[in-house]
């Protein structure tokens, strides 16, 4: 009983983190999901993991996106063409993950994770300028991107946030703020397409994606509260942020080389 007290208290502790991380600097805190999983809840299956972390991603993106679009921060074309070509992309990616040696998965899932630390320890460029009024979206650039990406996102089980809103950007123009809130219709969506692929194979751990997905909430509602006081500090925060994903990213080389 004690244990499992405390892997409910660890799993808890972590969707926290994870909550608090995506509120905070708006990306890169579902990659922390897997690890955490695996080396602080204790999973053995490196496929469990991600079929678990998918799941707590997307409730937590599809419960975020209630602000977002009470705000009107959210652009529903774009969002729906883009998330409804990456499900397509995110089921195939899945599927190939599924069938991916576990260890070269988590592998090939630290390295992504030093990409996306170079991108924010790079630093983020100048906001894209929204497209002219009336100017309708590349439909058929739109799709093609969102298909790429779902994949991706899909492979390793990530809602793939960090690269949704810049495709955004990229393919419609919009401002920075509605790519944000227009995101996470397909990181919701892509987390829900491979958590559902996963859960057939029987690589979904429902009550710690349940208790992952509650600390996970009172995280992010945390996190977006501090981010308002220290919205100044942005930058300095996603650098911090980049600078620990390269130390997890490192961890997870070292426990998956040797």
């Amino acid at each position: 009983m004690q244990l499992d007290l405390f892997l409910a208290a660890a799993a808890v502790g972590c969707g926290v983190i994870v909550g608090f991380t995506l509120g905070l600097v708006g990306g890169g805190g579902s990659v922390l999901a897997v690890p955490l999983l695996l080396y602080v809840v204790g999973m053995q299956d490196p496929h469990r993991a991600i079929g678990t972390s998918a799941l707590s991603v997307a409730v937590n993106a599809f419960a975020n996106l209630v602000p977002h679009a009470r705000a009107h921060h959210v652009r529903w074309r774009p969002a729906l063409i883009f998330a409804a070509a990456g499900l397509v992309g995110a089921l195939i990616g899945s599927s190939i993950g599924k069938v991916v040696d576990g260890h070269k998965l988590l592998i090939l899932f630290a390295l992504l994770m030093l990409f996306i630390a170079a991108m924010m320890l790079r630093g983020r460029k100048a906001e894209v300028q929204a497209a002219p009024t009336g100017q309708r979206e590349d439909t058929r650039r739109l799709s093609a991107i969102g298909l790429g990406v779902g994949m991706l996102a899909g492979f390793y089980g990530i809602g793939g946030g960090f690269l949704i809103a810049p495709a955004l950007i990229l393919g419609t123009g919009m401002p920075t703020i509605a790519a944000v809130g227009s995101a996470l219709v397909s990181v919701g969506t892509f987390g829900m397409t491979t958590a559902v692929n996963y859960s057939l194979s029987g690589l979904v751990d429902w009550p710690v994606a349940l208790l992952f997905i509650l600390g996970g909430i009172g995280g992010g509602w945390i996190g977006a509260r501090l981010a308002k006081r220290l919205s100044s500090q942005r930058n300095t925060l996603t650098r911090v942020m980049g600078c620990m994903l390269v130390v997890v990213a490192a961890y997870i080389l070292y426990r998956s080389l040797t």
